[in-house]
């Protein structure tokens, strides 16, 4: 088992609302800093630049009705990072939650590192709805 940490952030939007935004890959590029503008569809695939120069596909569960975000980033080597989001509502508004597992070989460092960019593009993903920045 991986060890894992739980990053959350309150919205004070609905929930759907908060999950069809977020759902919506093409919306990845507003808040998701590790994506970037490089975020594209083709031949039905979601693909992204990463930095070692390669791009890495992005699987998402397909929409639903229970708030589930959960994707995998499939990078050119065949590896796959599992990324469980899920937004629950809390009263008038929503908690998007994210979890983050520690994989073979992450130092503690880059587990900080990631937590961070977790944490800034969360608080994004709330300016954006919140604020419409």
């Amino acid at each position: 088992m991986h060890e894992v940490r739980h990053l959350s952030v309150s919205i004070a939007c609905p929930p759907q609302r908060v999950y069809e935004y977020a759902a919506d890959p093409a919306n990845l590029a507003h808040w998701a800093s590790g994506v970037g503008a490089s975020i594209h569809q083709e031949d039905g695939r979601w693909l992204v630049d990463v930095p070692d120069g390669t791009q890495a596909e992005i699987r998402f569960t397909p929409r639903n009705s229970h708030g589930i975000l959960d994707h995998e980033v499939i990078l050119a080597d065949g590896s796959v990072v599992p990324v469980p989001m899920r937004v629950v509502a809390n009263g008038k508004g929503a908690e998007i939650i994210f979890t983050l597992f520690r994989l073979p070989g992450m130092s503690e460092a880059e587990v900080e590192r990631d937590l961070a960019t977790i944490r800034e593009d969360l608080g994004r993903l709330k300016r954006i709805l919140e604020e419409g920045r």
